[in-house]
């Protein structure tokens, strides 16, 4: 397997810059995402990627091999589209034999071949089957199925559950995760669906709307500790508030106008901070605690009231409005059936926070 490699590589169409200067390495043999708004230049990316379309300028290697100009067929890349994009008049068993067949591999071997990786992505008893006769998920099998039987290099998926029901598509992919940890191939997965790249990615990369990658990294690390305000808003839910910076270099601190004063944390200053300037505090929902009564050993704590209430099962959020002008949002997991302190409509509670828990950010 060989890593891919995108050197400088734009792409423009009439309505403006697609693709701006992008430079990304993905590592061979990784489940990589690209996660981003729809529009922002994901799919361009992959269909540069596998040949379908040329760049206006820059380079994409294979391992050391500059590919930009070699054929679609030459790549050893395939791709795994939206829609499946199988052929609606050939059964299960010549859809996934059709690359094999026009590579006139041997009749026999073709047979092998087919059969072994039908087994494997549990379709043995739908060979003779056509497409419109099978499942959503069964449908997406037969894609991968056909998509890696001629062993490429990279597999390229481009939102391949974005059909399915939301129960499927768990299961899917988790599937996704064992096919890839199984083959060792680069598999390169576009979407925009934040839980699937953050389920499946060993990393992923985020793209905003101008076409530029904001940051690569892991799941935890993007999640946890996002570079930009878009990133922290992009990937989960986030509560943004804006203020001043104050005694950075000894006890700092953050000045919300109409908020209050609140203790920050900054491990190591960056640039962009000095004592007077201007910063966005993340604090995601999960990581305030919320409570009726005032609670001791927390660096921050403000008042509010409860202004919504939604049951998520598995968590419960609350919005609670703060000084009649600020909502914040507040995840509180469901540990219990019943919990200990009840909270409601219209309650004053207490919101509290560990100063490390929040992340300072460039406004």
């Amino acid at each position: 397997m060989r890593s891919i490699r995108l050197k400088e590589m734009t792409k423009s169409q009439d309505e403006g810059v697609i693709l701006n200067k992008i430079n990304l390495t993905i590592p061979s043999g990784e489940f990589f995402a690209l996660l981003g708004p729809s529009g922002c230049g994901k799919t361009t990316l992959l269909r540069l990627i596998a040949g379908f379309e040329a760049p206006d300028s820059g380079v994409i290697y294979l391992g050391n091999t500059d590919i930009t100009h070699i054929p679609v067929n030459k790549r050893k890349i395939n791709i795994v589209f939206q829609n499946y994009a199988l052929f609606p008049h050939l059964n299960v068993f010549s859809n996934v034999a059709y690359s094999l067949i026009i590579q006139k591999v041997p009749k026999e071997e073709i047979e092998q071949r087919v059969i072994k990786i039908l087994k494997a992505f549990h379709l043995e008893n739908h060979i003779f089957k056509f497409p419109s006769q099978l499942s959503g998920g069964q449908q997406q099998r037969v894609a991968l199925a056909r998509a890696i039987i001629n062993e490429p290099e990279v597999l390229l998926l481009d939102e391949p559950l974005a059909a399915l029901d939301f129960k499927l598509r768990e299961k899917m992919l988790i599937e996704l995760i064992e096919l890839q940890d199984k083959l060792k191939t680069t598999f390169v997965y576009v979407t925009h669906d934040q839980f699937e790249a953050l389920t499946v990615a060993d990393q992923m990369a985020i793209m905003n709307q101008e076409g530029d990658i904001e940051q690569i990294g892991t799941p935890q690390e993007i999640y946890e500790f996002p570079v930009s305000s878009f990133v922290a808003k992009f990937v989960g839910t986030t509560n943004i508030l804006t203020g001043t910076l104050h005694n950075i270099d000894t006890d700092p601190e953050i000045d919300i106008p109409h908020l209050g004063k609140f203790k920050v944390y900054i491990p190591q200053k960056k640039g962009w901070m000095f004592d007077g300037c201007t910063a966005a505090l993340s604090m995601r929902p999960e990581k305030i605690y919320i409570s009726k009564k005032p609670v001791e050993n927390f660096t921050n704590t403000i008042k509010g009231e409860v202004s919504q209430i939604v049951y998520h099962g598995r968590s419960t959020q609350y919005n609670v409005i703060v000084n009649n002008q600020f909502k914040l949002q507040v995840f509180e997991q469901n540990e219990e059936h019943f919990p200990h302190e009840d909270i409601d409509y219209d309650d004053e509670v207490y919101l509290c926070w560990q100063k490390e828990n929040a992340l300072l950010l460039e406004n």
